[in-house]
């Protein structure tokens, strides 16, 4: 029920920043942003009253998504400015950033009294009340108004909360269940808001600070979602989520659109990266030290997270994240594995050898991580997936499973060489900037590493860099791609200082600023000149998922860049034809015979209903009988777990002998090879790289 939460929440990722913001900075800023978009954004909108009035509305949604802080007479005020914010941009005036920060303050330190009032009595669910979509979508006209909705908020959420472990088949819960639950969930629901306005009103550089940072930000996404704008301290945060400098377990947290913590990138070879359970975009819900008590995070901050992780409560825990596709899981991980070099580098990318009727290599990547620091490459993701290609053939595999799903990309140069790894020198894409001639990303070492049959697994969280390797390979026809088609993002950014005089042609990347702009530069196109922007990769044998129906996707996201074809490469060679036709009939059979499969088709069409907004019921039984009609993704996973007779799972003979010195390593790999085990896509690409083998 993460959307529950998510309505009292705001979009605030810079509130803890060293670098102080005035409403005159943000306005210089703001002038610097729009004429580095003119000279350096790859397709720049241009900054007129239709612009003034998005970033207006993106401004008011990042505050206020919910609706519960503004009064409809704040926005009649604010509304002065909704189609001029383009002239205060170009004049760098600061007139209604000022006037919004007064407004802002006014109504957090009104909400903060309310829900205080609110949670001091106990909710009724007993009662008929509903919140209207109507209400839920205005600002309310009246402070008693106001008071009304945050109630209802209030108190749906708690409720839901409530509910989180009830089993709704099994009837209403009991009074007593219910009375002594309900004041911990209130309680818990006060603190997230009260929280949130000490966040924002208590920061160290105070509210002028955020509010001109997320100004800044949401000028930045109106020219297209992948367009940032950010300080000194959050630059050097992502870049150090893109390289090898993690936090102690490999994680590292950021903020989503809704202002809650998720995971970042995880470091090669971490604890996190090896599980192969935690993906980029996770939220964590508890932590639990070894024979200690949990502690429940579904309501914590990055930055409060992050200082549990990083407290001395023992070499192992055990955390409960909630994955983009609504299940949850348990990972268990040990803080002693988490380094970097010799040893850890032997073993950041996991594979594995599936044996039955046929022997398959296995090889997982979560994401596409290089090394910053190396500028030969040597410890990126592709050498490292060589390595392990390099030890499953000498198990004399028969054929290669390349897993992608949910891996969201990063490294471009380590995508082109991993396709490399696959195909014989030549084009594997092509970018083309603003009044720029098309550029050829170019496989320059003749010969492959891999050349038998080869089938990559992606879903609707695998993107960027995955997308460009599964186009590609698709377009050579040299892999089968199965799964659901990718998240379609065929946009290349780069990092610049807050500085129009940059040659970009010329530019190192090592100009140091207070801000900096994350601009879209170039798009991308695959060899046979389509793009994967907006559409994603369609798989050759389309498979459905828990993403199949997910909004995450490029194509939902605002102000996105839409892209046409170009000409083919002219280098561009494809393969023979792979049997697509004879894959399909065995996919098809697969399909009409798994329950779990019917069962993933059965939970999208709830999910697509769900995407329709409907007046909420505040009555216990009928959000039970909501409850119940919904389908469980706890039991989906449940049914993923029937192990397969098709194959068994081992390690190859380089793995298996680390794993038998190493107690860690040989649970990790256990729990790898029981989850492959019972993966139902796993044993559907198993039957269709047999095909592929026959």
């Amino acid at each position: 029920m993460r959307k529950r939460i998510a309505l009292l929440l705001i979009y605030c990722p810079y509130i803890y920043l060293s670098i102080a913001q005035t409403p005159e900075k943000a306005a210089k800023d703001a002038f610097m942003i729009s004429r580095m978009a003119v000279k350096y954004h790859v397709e720049p909108r241009p900054l007129d009253d239709e612009m003034s009035s998005v970033i207006f509305s993106q401004l008011l949604d990042a505050l206020d998504g919910g609706r519960v802080f503004f009064l409809k007479q704040d926005i009649d005020q604010l509304s002065q400015y909704k189609f001029t914010l383009d002239d205060e941009i170009k004049k760098m005036r600061s007139d209604f950033l000022k006037l919004l920060i007064g407004i802002y303050k006014q109504r957090l330190l009104q909400a903060d009294t309310m829900a205080d009032n609110i949670c001091k009595k106990p909710f009724n669910f007993f009662i008929k009340e509903k919140l209207t979509v109507a209400d839920d979508t205005s600002y309310a006209t009246s402070v008693s108004a106001l008071h009304d909705k945050l109630y209802k908020k209030l108190k749906l959420h708690v409720l839901y909360k409530m509910l989180e472990d009830v089993d709704p088949s099994a009837g209403s819960p009991t009074k007593k269940y219910i009375d002594s639950l309900e004041p911990l969930m209130r309680k818990k629901a006060n603190h997230s808001i009260k929280r949130l306005v000490r966040r924002i009103l208590q920061s160290p550089k105070g509210i002028e600070n955020i509010l001109g940072n997320i100004y800044c930000q949401m000028l930045a996404s109106a020219y297209d979602p992948h367009t940032e704008y950010f300080p000194a301290d959050v630059k050097n945060m992502f870049e150090s989520e893109m390289g090898n400098r993690p936090l102690e377990f490999g994680l590292t947290l950021n903020e989503d659109e809704n202002g809650e913590p998720e995971i970042g990138r995880l470091k090669p070879g971490s604890p996190a990266f090896q599980s192969g359970q935690i993906n980029e975009g996770d939220k964590v819900l508890s932590i639990q030290w070894e024979n200690k008590e949990p502690i429940d995070l579904s309501d914590a901050s990055a930055e409060e997270i992050s200082r549990i992780l990083s407290a001395s409560g023992g070499d192992k825990v055990t955390i409960t994240f909630k994955k983009q596709d609504g299940t949850s899981r348990q990972v268990q991980l040990h803080k002693a594995i988490a380094t970097s070099g010799g040893d850890a580098d032997e073993n950041r990318v996991k594979s594995f050898i599936l044996k039955g009727a046929h022997t398959f290599g296995f090889i997982s990547l979560p994401d596409f991580y290089s090394d910053w620091e190396n500028s030969e490459g040597v410890n990126g993701c592709a050498n490292d997936v060589a390595k392990e290609i390099i030890k499953l053939k000498k198990e004399n595999i028969d054929g290669l499973i390349l897993d992608l799903r949910y891996n969201g990309g990063g490294s471009m140069v380590e995508a082109v060489e991993l396709a490399g790894i696959f195909i014989d020198a030549g084009p594997v894409g092509q970018i083309k900037s603003r009044g720029e001639k098309i550029i050829t990303l170019k496989d320059a070492n003749r010969g492959t590493i891999y050349d038998g049959p080869l089938l990559l697994l992606v879903n609707g969280l695998s993107a960027s860099a995955s997308e460009m390797v599964a186009g590609t390979l698709q377009d050579y026809h040299r892999a089968l791609i199965v799964g659901s088609p990718t998240y379609g993002k065929a946009t290349a950014q780069i990092i610049l200082p807050i500085d129009t005089t940059i040659d970009l042609k010329l530019y190192e990347g090592n100009k140091t600023a207070d801000s900096y702009l994350k601009i879209t530069e170039s798009k991308l196109y695959r060899v046979n000149g389509t793009s994967a922007q907006l559409s994603g990769v369609i798989p050759d044998i389309i498979l459905p998922d828990l993403t199949s129906e997910s909004s995450e996707r490029e194509a939902n996201e605002k102000n996105v860049i839409r892209v046409s074809s170009i000409d083919p490469n002219k280098y561009y060679k494809p393969l023979a034809s792979l049997p697509v036709d004879r894959a399909l009939a065995v996919a098809k059979k697969d399909l009409d015979s798994s329950s779990y499969f019917k069962a993933i088709v059965q939970y999208n069409q709830f999910l697509l209903a769900e995407k329709i907004k409907k007046d909420e019921s505040l009555l216990l039984d009928d959000v039970l009988l909501r409850l119940k009609a919904k389908p469980s993704p706890g039991s989906l996973k449940k049914m993923e777990g029937t192990t397969t007779s098709l194959f068994t799972v081992s390690n190859n003979s380089f793995e298996e002998r680390r794993s038998q010195s190493d107690e860690r390593i040989k649970k990790t790999d256990n729990e790898w090879k029981e989850r492959l085990a019972g993966d139902p896509y796993i044993r559907t690409a198993y039957s269709l790289l047999t095909v592929m083998a026959n």
